[in-house]
């Protein structure tokens, strides 16, 4: 073909793909109608349940409610409501309480591609998918399913009220939400495209954690085949919070509000007010309340027993996770370090404190770990508690691949989150080697390898094997930080 003819061509497919009506899809509810995109079907605000406001705050995801006619799912939708913090301040201007509706981008309406779920991360208090619809990830091959859940005293409030309403239980409506969400893609993905039985779910941050603790639900483990954590685990090394704990929270939003305990007075609160009481709650168990909604609640729905408990009662899924080799600091100078680490390794402190050599003074900082107190607050909070979770599915024969990621634009320090422009976006390994490769590797086929990648050794309890992606390439590497690791058992 002659470079003339070539774009000829070119120019008669831009016009058919110009011309080509926007996709309509039947699902639960009624018919919506999407976009094209450099090939693809986009659905941006499909809803997988109905709106949970009015009676419906604080209780189980209600059935969506079908409309008439076609509605338009091309602009993208809502974030959920959530305060203000500076790096979500366009979530929290289009945020609005009817927050329930999922993203889907499809190769093709026809076929049974394997499907990946996004769960965002911020918290479990701020965020939304944003424009996760966008990326090409995947490579043509994947359905990419990206979803919301209520945040924050929205998404996780436990209160006496709320209990005694629902059968002794309250909590983690976030967690029903998601689990909503999955159930409406096992019923209707096939209309895009989509394998039911090959849905992958993915998140990091406060997403691994939930990703996380849908591995430990029951009633979320018929509806997805296989895992991946990035830089979250279901407690993030944390102790596990009682209902009634966090009744006692609710307690306190009742005295912020001045509700009295009432749950129709609650649920009658504006939205800036429950904005701001949200603020004001502590958990006393915490040294710093940005946790707050971190710190998982036995709800005594979603959650009978610790999620610990649930995931050794359950048969696990394959599972690649991992975290950053330095995520986060540790504010707050060395009172706040010794109370953290007193509270994070319980009986072993001593060894940890020796280990850390805390009688001695701060060392100069690693160039790629930082400071001691950025190490000890990576090893408590994401390294330590992933290799838990690792052993923990790899004990029960599931395939399991670990990594630690050490790249940065530039060749700086990395930090928490900075492997998600490496998976989704532009951000390369190499020229020639991208990390989301291996992501779109395990999605397909449950093995993160593949032809041209350098392997990727499983992981198991006895070698516990993992690989570190950082600027020289991708290293195998054994018992990441084991000595210290294996002083705590937390997830």
């Amino acid at each position: 073909m002659t470079m003339i003819a070539r774009a000829i061509a070119a120019a008669m497919a831009s016009l058919l793909l110009a011309a080509a009506p926007p996709p309509t899809v039947k699902v639960e509810g009624g018919v919506v109608r999407g976009a094209q995109d450099g090939g693809a079907s986009i659905f941006r605000g499909i809803p997988f349940a109905a709106p949970p406001i009015g009676a419906r705050r604080w209780t189980a995801p209600a059935p969506v409610e079908p409309w008439r006619g076609v509605r338009d799912a091309a602009a993208p939708a809502a974030a959920c409501i959530q305060n203000d913090q500076g790096w979500n301040h366009a979530d929290f201007v289009s945020a609005d309480e009817d927050c329930l509706p999922l993203d889907i981008r499809t190769p093709s309406l026809t076929g049974r591609r394997p499907v990946f779920v996004w769960i965002h991360g911020g918290s479990n208090r701020a965020g939304s998918p944003g424009d996760m619809v966008l990326s090409r990830f995947g490579k043509g091959e994947i359905v990419l399913v990206a979803i919301r859940y209520r945040l924050g005293i929205f998404g996780f409030l436990s209160h006496r009220a709320l209990s005694a309403e629902a059968g002794s239980a309250s909590g983690n409506y976030g967690i029903m939400d998601q689990i909503a969400a999955l159930d409406w893609v096992k019923r209707n993905i096939a209309r895009f495209g989509g394998d039911p039985d090959r849905v992958t779910i993915g998140g990091e941050s406060a997403g691994a954690q939930d990703v996380g603790l849908l591995l430990a639900a029951p009633a979320a483990r018929p509806l997805f085949a296989q895992a991946i954590m990035e830089s979250g685990t279901p407690g993030f090394g944390l102790p596990w919070r009682s209902r009634e704990a966090g009744e006692r929270i609710g307690d306190q939003a009742d005295a912020l509000l001045q509700t009295g305990g009432d749950v129709a007075r609650l649920r009658a609160a504006s939205v800036p007010a429950l904005l701001q009481a949200d603020l004001r709650l502590h958990d006393e168990a915490l040294e710093a309340d940005d946790y707050l909604w971190l710190r998982t609640t036995v709800d005594g729905r979603v959650f009978t027993r610790t999620p610990d408990v649930h995931l050794k009662e359950g048969p696990g899924k394959p599972l690649l996770i991992g975290s950053n080799r330095f995520e986060l600091g540790l504010p707050g100078g060395r009172p706040h370090r010794d109370a953290f680490v007193a509270r994070a390794f319980g009986d072993k402190e001593a060894k940890a404190r020796a280990f850390y050599r805390l009688d001695q003074p701060d060392p100069t900082p690693d160039p790629r770990m930082g400071s001691r107190d950025d190490q000890i607050a990576t090893d408590v909070t994401f390294r330590c508690p992933a290799g838990t979770m690792a052993s923990l599915m790899a004990a029960k024969g599931r395939p399991v691949w670990r990594y630690e990621f050490d790249l940065a634009p530039g060749g700086g320090r990395t930090s928490h989150s900075a492997e998600l422009a490496y998976i989704f976006g532009e951000q390369r390994l190499s020229q020639t080697l991208s990390l989301g490769d291996y992501w779109t590797r395990f999605v397909l086929n449950g093995d993160p390898n593949g032809e041209g990648l350098p392997a990727w050794p499983r992981y198991d309890v006895a070698d516990r094997a993992h690989v570190t992606f950082d600027a020289s390439g991708v290293v195998p590497g054994q018992r990441l930080r084991e000595d210290v690791c294996r002083l705590s058992d937390r997830l």
